[in-house]
């Protein structure tokens, strides 16, 4: 038993580490000029696909949740099969079909087996939902009724209503300003023809990349993506989104909330993907609440006081300014408490920086544990069609540990002062009165 678990280790120990030094991003364009990139991941007969669209919520315009819910209508019915049938064909060669929306980005993603007959029907399955979507009245109507019910039950909770002011309070008038779900105003508003037109709209060629990691060969995965984007529409690229302003003034808003726990947000519009400071901040967050147990953060609020179960930070980067994000829960009692400490441990963090240990300990903790964050096909199919849409260097996975490493006290001390203003910070708290 014991050779057999040493076995497994040694095996998976060699797994991860020829994934982490054979990561190589192939990237080439299809003959109707569709951006493909691709990385071979021989072994397992298995092919991970994504298709990816600048069609995030950040499209939504007035209509907010419009993204959403169009990405959840496609697999209601396609070409000459509905729901049940789509479901049957993927069922049958062992696939399946997934699918999401975020901010920036709406994807569909396809897993299946790599042998001819099976992968041949699944990519024809995936290739009618993303190119003939039948969007009827009737699946509209269900997905939209199911979609208010949703947003009927989450309006309940204190930790969404949290999020849904934190958002509106750090971007105002942008895009970003508003949840990826919608509103239940808009959603009402919402008719089956401002679901076709914002699907012929943003899911075209041209504003789309594919991603692709498994075991194919470089002719195969080429046949593959020839095959997924012959039948797209070419259409136009996105519109760049505007640039994101600061808030004006730093703000806090307590909403009272019938619970025993206070939900705080605080934070400001601070990250893009390309940003110069991307490892700084990146780092620098580690350290002060990104690394879970060993941060400042943490040890603040939750282990010197016991103020809260948690407390955390963390930077999103976007196409454009990403939220930089701190959150807790703690007794409405000893909410006020909680946020002097957190705004007190990040203004010293952000004065002084953190220490040389403090720094080497987090640059070991994340490049060490680095291989691990794509160690399967699903986990760096994430990356691949990340550096896909954002279009990051295609080394981007190899120098990341480097760079890390690189960062430095000053850097990290430089790049906070520069971007997190605490005279703008947006502090958010739900909760019942002390």
């Amino acid at each position: 038993m014991r050779i057999k678990l040493l076995l497994s280790f040694v095996l998976c120990s060699f797994a991860s580490t020829t994934v982490f030094a054979a990561v190589a991003i192939q990237h080439w364009q299809t003959s109707q000029g569709g951006q493909v990139y691709f990385v071979s991941s021989p072994g397992l007969p298995m092919v991970d696909i994504r298709l990816v669209f600048a069609a995030g919520s950040a499209r939504d315009g007035e209509k907010h949740g419009i993204a959403a819910l169009t990405t959840h209508m496609l697999e209601t019915g396609a070409g000459q099969w509905n729901a049940d049938q789509i479901a049957q064909r993927f069922d049958a060669v062992g696939a399946k079909y997934s699918s999401a929306t975020h901010r920036d980005m709406s994807w569909v993603g396809l897993r299946s087996l790599t042998q001819d007959d099976l992968l041949a029907q699944a990519l024809a399955t995936f290739q009618q939902i993303i190119s003939q979507p039948q969007y009827t009245q009737e699946q509209f109507q269900r997905i939209k009724e199911q979609k208010l019910i949703s947003l009927t039950q989450q309006q309940e909770r204190p930790g969404y209503l949290a999020k849904k002011t934190f958002y509106q309070s750090i971007y105002g008038e942008h895009p970003y300003a508003h949840l990826v779900s919608g509103e239940i105003a808009t959603i009402k508003g919402m008719q089956l023809a401002d679901i076709k037109q914002f699907y012929q709209q943003y899911y075209v060629r041209d504003n789309a990349v594919l991603a692709i990691v498994g075991d194919l060969t470089e002719e195969q995965a080429r046949q593959t993506a020839e095959t997924l984007f012959k039948q797209l529409k070419p259409g136009n690229k996105a519109a760049q989104l505007p640039h994101v302003n600061l808030p004006a003034k730093g703000k806090a808003q307590q909403i009272n909330f019938p619970s025993t726990q206070t939900h705080i947000l605080a934070g400001l519009p601070g990250l893009s993907r390309k940003d110069a400071d991307y490892f700084p901040l990146y780092v620098g967050n580690y350290i002060l609440g990104g690394g879970g147990l060993v941060s400042q953060l943490f040890l603040d609020i939750r282990e010197k006081r016991g103020l809260a179960y948690s407390a955390y930070s963390y930077f999103s980067p976007l196409a454009e300014l990403g939220p930089f994000t701190i959150g807790l829960q703690t007794q409405n009692k000893q909410s006020k408490l909680a946020i002097d400490i957190m705004q007190t441990t990040l203004a010293e963090f952000i004065n002084h920086g953190p220490t040389q240990e403090q720094l080497i300990a987090a640059q070991k903790n994340l490049t060490g544990g680095f291989v691990l964050r794509f160690d399967s096909n699903k986990k760096l199919l994430n990356y691949v069609a990340t550096i896909a849409f954002y279009q990051l260097p295609l080394d981007y996975l190899q120098s990341f540990p480097g760079k890390v490493s690189l960062v430095t006290v000053d850097e990290i001390k430089s790049a906070f002062q520069r971007r997190i203003n605490t005279d703008l910070l947006q502090i958010i708290s739900v909760g019942g009165q002390e």
